[in-house]
């Protein structure tokens, strides 16, 4: 009986324990973009060569079962392919029903059974998010943004309907957004006040303060030369903000504390730039077959990325760091919280 207790204990401590280390950004304080992330976790982070231990929870079950929920929830929500005009529902369906990990819609659930709350208040919101990351998609692959040919392992909008019906699919998807919000939440029996703090975080995350403004900035520095912090303004505002929102409005909708509140927010910033940096790398050593998308494509079109700045063994140490210091927030949090645990060591481990 003893040897079990001390097991445990030594399991949660090899989990949850969060080491420090403040190599690597001694020049970064005093650069004049006033980052959170920048400021405040790097400096938690530990730089491992191992990944840390892994809970004995079932995370791929778990992620496969909430995916096939969000889509069937998404199958409900969007009007079907012969609805007039038909060219529209088909480009709308084409890009958000041919695959993809559902890693925001996910986040979100899990971070409203974090908390307590109910899932099915959840759900609409979920899927509000899974359409903004698809319309923000749609549109980076115009050839007037990125300019991408494949997408999750088959061609573009753009490439099948056209760069105008990719541009009004993508247009589509976002303000499909606002009802699913409004209509669709309240449906389930959310609270209005509830649905409007979730529409504030929402349109924030996916505004000019959140991921335009990284794919700004984004766009601005491709053959320069930029600094981290400028990188990092990018990765934390065009991916980060949008997984952030995603605990955040779960959090909202299954009735956070304000002390819960605070914990899943850093949660969500500091993963939400550990998911962006695994992509780097997986840009480059990743699997076509795998990733749906064409290897290489940062390099080739001279992005700013972690392993352009720091090389892939620095990239990957700085991803596990972060890592950590996403667990270390949830120490307060019970069990519940164990899918976001086991989703935040998906995001650093994964290979696609």
């Amino acid at each position: 009986m003893v040897f079990f207790v001390l097991l445990s204990f030594f399991q949660k401590k090899v989990r949850d324990f969060p080491e420090i280390s403040s190599r690597g950004y001694e020049n970064t304080q005093n650069h004049p973009i006033d980052n959170y992330l920048l400021k405040n976790y790097h400096k938690s982070c530990t730089f491992i060569k191992k990944p840390p231990f892994l809970h004995p929870m079932n995370i791929e079950e778990y992620l496969h079962n909430q995916k096939a929920l969000v889509d069937r929830q998404l199958e409900e929500l969007l009007p079907q392919e012969d609805a007039y005009p038909p060219k529209i529902h088909q480009a709308m369906r084409y890009s958000l029903f041919c695959g993809g990990k559902r890693i925001r819609p996910i986040l979100c659930l899990a971070a409203c059974e974090a908390v307590g709350g109910d899932l099915k208040s959840a759900l609409p919101a979920a899927c509000a998010l899974e359409l903004v990351h698809t319309y923000s998609l749609v549109h980076d692959d115009l050839p007037a943004m990125d300019n991408d040919d494949m997408r999750r392992g088959k061609p573009t909008s753009h490439k099948v309907y056209g760069e105008a019906i990719a541009v009004l699919a993508g247009d589509a998807l976002l303000t499909s957004v606002f009802y699913v919000l409004s209509h669709h939440s309240r449906q389930a029996g959310v609270d209005p006040e509830i649905i409007l703090q979730v529409i504030e975080e929402v349109s924030q995350a996916a505004g000019t303060m959140g991921m335009i403004g990284g794919q700004v900035v984004d766009l601005e520095s491709e053959n320069q030369a930029i600094e981290l912090p400028q990188l990092e303004y990018i990765h934390t505002h065009k991916t980060g903000a949008l997984i952030r929102c995603a605990v955040v409005s779960g959090a909202i909708l299954g009735g956070a504390s304000a002390d819960q509140m605070k914990n899943i927010r850093s949660y969500g910033e500091i993963i939400g730039l550990a998911f962006q940096i695994v992509d780097d790398i997986l840009d480059i050593r990743g699997e076509e077959v795998k990733l749906g998308k064409n290897i290489g494509s940062d390099l080739a079109q001279k992005k700013a990325t972690y392993p352009a700045q720091l090389g892939l063994t620095e990239s990957m140490n700085r991803a596990r760091g972060l890592l950590k210091a996403a667990l270390s927030e949830l120490q307060t949090l019970d069990s519940n919280a164990d899918p976001l645990r086991e989703i935040a060591r998906f995001v650093v481990n994964r290979n696609f």
